[in-house]
């Protein structure tokens, strides 16, 4: 439901569409509308939004926005990540709140996912 003046969709770039679109899949069940060969959307995950054909990557560091998933199994989170040919940017660390950690899928977007549990 669109909200007035509320976060509506977010788009990535993607060095490599197909790559990322398989590693999501892999990772949390996403499927994907193409728009054309250099656009492609997803819905229904929290927030909808897409990945768009481009040659730089964002990162935090470097003032990109971090956009973290929660888990209610931070241990089994990272190993999907990982099987599906995820990097692990920074390792599970404490804050207050839970833990998280940082990855950074096939195209070079750096994400986070973050638990309140142990697990």
């Amino acid at each position: 439901m669109n909200e007035h003046e509320k976060i509506n969709y977010v788009e990535f770039p993607a060095v490599n569409l197909n790559a990322t679109k398989n590693f999501f899949y892999e990772v949390f069940n996403w499927t994907f509308e193409d728009f054309g060969s250099d656009y492609t959307a997803f819905s229904g995950q929290g927030l909808d939004g897409g990945f768009y054909k481009a040659d730089r990557k964002p990162i935090p560091e470097n003032g990109a926005a971090l956009v973290v998933f929660y888990s209610s199994d931070l241990q089994q989170t990272l190993r999907k990540i990982q099987l599906a040919g995820g990097v692990i940017s920074k390792p599970i660390f404490a804050f207050p709140g839970g833990k998280r950690f940082h990855f950074i899928e096939p195209s070079g977007n750096e994400l986070a996912v973050w638990s309140d549990t142990d697990a």
